[in-house]
């Protein structure tokens, strides 16, 4: 139970509620998040430090408490871990607002900028396979083959599996042009650094304090553009991949820090891998296909409506790249 959890901390809770993917405590001390926790120890010290050092650099960032005991974080009786973080109330990151989008990625411009004053040596668990895209757009094409070959034994096909067999060549033979160039391209060190991990528009809280970033649980050490074509991405998913926002928010952040030649190269693989066709597929593959919603059909209806301004956006980048280069 919340309660007896939280009754490990240093606070008076005067109520709890269930939040996403947490507990919310209202507590004399201001709101608190618990937070169920699978990491090591280590980590979680880590993160703590972590995030200390960017509130130190006048990043607005969550903070992790300690409990009464000195432990990093609170246990249940079943033995499931729990973090104690503080809130920060206010509105999320407005993906129908370009003030809004554009200040998210200055700001995250601005985080990555102060992680690499961090003075101390970078633990061994927080770094990622520098060849992890490439890894995991391999492992993508394998399972959009498998959906294929599924549906392509069906007898009687759905309207949800006649349309993908209809896009899937098409937007599998861009799937593969995008993992051979990533086969091609060497990583350079420099192009690492210490990312966010899930930089999103619910990460980014316009609040009392300032705009704060928030849920650093999968805070890692890899190729930083990473955070900036997530976020970018999502935005041009709920905005019809507009390129004049897209160019608009990928400028934001170049002004705060400079994109090198290959981290455009970088950012330009990220956008272009179909990402959107294979989330629906591996939907469908999760699925119960006897109760298969028409959700799916309209969703994959979407990524093929708006392709072409997909295109078009991504023909702009990589103009842009080539002028970089």
């Amino acid at each position: 139970r919340p309660e007896q959890i939280a009754e490990q901390y240093e606070m008076e809770v005067k109520s709890i509620s269930k939040g996403r993917d947490c507990f919310l405590c209202e507590t004399d001390l201001g709101m608190r998040a618990l937070k169920e926790y699978r990491g090591s120890v280590e980590r979680a010290e880590f993160l703590a430090g972590m995030l200390d050092f960017l509130k130190e650099q006048n990043i607005v960032a969550e903070q992790i408490f300690y409990t009464k005991e000195g432990e990093i974080f609170a246990r249940d009786e079943e033995e499931q871990n729990y973090l104690l973080l503080s809130v920060f109330r206010g509105a999320e990151c407005d993906t129908k607002s370009r003030e809004d989008m554009v200040y998210a990625v200055r700001l995250l411009a601005g985080l990555h900028n102060a992680t690499e004053q961090y003075p101390d040596e970078v633990p061994e668990f927080v770094k990622m396979n520098p060849n992890a895209l490439l890894l995991l757009y391999e492992k993508h094409n394998r399972e959009l083959r498998q959906v294929r070959n599924y549906i392509r034994g069906r007898k009687q096909k759905n309207e949800f599996e006649e349309m993908f067999m209809r896009q899937f060549a098409g937007f599998f033979e861009k799937a593969q042009a995008v993992t051979e160039q990533l086969q091609n391209m060497e990583i350079c060190e420099e192009l690492t650094g210490f990312c966010h991990g899930d930089y999103n528009q619910h990460n980014v809280v316009f609040s009392r304090e300032g705009v704060a970033v928030v849920n650093f649980l999968n805070f890692s050490y890899q190729i930083r553009v990473s955070d900036l074509s997530n976020f970018v991405r999502k935005m041009m998913e709920k905005n019809n991949w507009n390129t004049s926002l897209g160019m608009e928010l990928i400028g934001a952040y170049d002004s705060v820090r400079k994109l090198k030649p290959q981290e455009l190269s970088y950012l330009y693989f990220y956008l272009a891998y179909p990402e959107k066709f294979w989330k629906i597929a591996n939907h469908y593959s999760h699925s119960h296909k006897a109760w298969l919603s028409g959700r799916n059909t309209e969703k994959l209806s979407k990524v093929v409506a708006q392709e072409g301004a997909r295109e078009h956006f991504l023909q702009t980048l990589a103009g842009k790249v080539e002028n970089r280069i």
